[in-house]
C-alpha cells in the first residue's frame, strides 16, 4: 500500500483551494473570537483525509503561506513547516484506516497534535525565545519561566497546551464532516479505486 499515492484530477484541484478556504476561514475566526485555539487546520486535515498525505501537506503550507501574505502576518508563514507536517500526519493516519471510527480519529488527531508540538516547539524558541502567541499556552510558559524550567521544555508544554486540544476539536469536526459526505464523492479521492473503462 503506498501511503503517499496521489490522485490529481479535478476533484482534487478544487479541494485544495476549498480546505485553503476553510482553514483561512477558521484561522480568522479564532483570531476575531480571541480564542485559546488556532482552529486553521481543519481544511488541511479534510484534504489530507480524503486527498492522502501529498495533498494535505499541499493545503497546510500553502495556506499559511496565502494568510501570512494577505493578512500581513509574518509569523504565520513561518508555520507552514508544521501545517504542512499537520497535513502528512493526518493523511497518513487516514489512509491507515484512522479515520473510520470516533475513538481512531481522536487517536489521529493526538497524533496530528504531536506533530505540530514537535514542530512548532523548536520554531517558537528560535524566533520568539519559546512563546507562542497564544494566551493560555503563554501563561503556562510564563509559569514554566517563573519556576525556573528550561526554556525550551517551557516552549514545549506551551504548544501542548494549545495544539494538542485544537487538534482533538479540528479531528473531531473533520471526522463528522467526512461522515457526512456522500460515498460518490469520497470515492473520487480514492487513489487506489480502478477507474472503469467502458470500451
Amino acid at each position: 500500500m503506498n501511503l503517499f499515492k496521489t490522485k490529481f484530477n479535478a476533484a482534487t484541484i478544487v479541494l485544495i483551494p476549498a480546505c485553503i478556504g476553510i482553514n483561512y476561514l477558521g484561522k480568522m475566526f479564532a483570531s476575531l473570537l480571541k480564542l485559546p485555539l488556532w482552529l486553521d487546520s481543519i481544511g488541511t486535515c479534510i484534504g489530507g483525509c480524503l486527498g492522502g498525505p501529498v495533498i494535505g501537506a499541499i493545503c497546510g503550507a500553502a495556506n499559511n503561506l496565502i494568510y501570512g501574505f494577505t493578512a500581513g502576518d509574518n509569523i504565520t508563514l513561518i508555520y507552514a513547516l508544521t501545517s504542512l507536517g499537520i497535513g502528512v500526519a493526518a493523511g497518513i493516519m487516514a489512509r491507515l484506516g484512522f479515520m473510520k471510527s470516533f475513538p481512531k480519529a481522536l487517536l489521529t488527531a493526538v497524533v496530528a497534535g504531536l506533530v505540530a508540538v514537535l514542530i512548532s516547539t523548536p520554531l517558537n524558541v528560535i524566533f520568539w525565545g519559546g512563546t507562542t502567541g497564544n494566551v493560555w499556552g503563554d501563561m503556562v510558559f510564563a509559569a514554566t519561566q517563573a519556576a525556573g524550567m528550561p526554556v525550551l521544555l517551557g516552549s514545549l508544554l506551551d504548544e501542548i497546551v494549545v495544539d494538542v486540544p485544537d487538534k482533538i476539536i479540528t479531528l473531531i469536526v473533520v471526522f463528522f464532516v467526512l461522515k457526512g459526505l456522500p460515498k460518490k464523492l469520497t470515492a473520487l479521492y480514492d487513489a487506489n479505486a480502478k477507474v472503469e473503462r467502458l470500451d
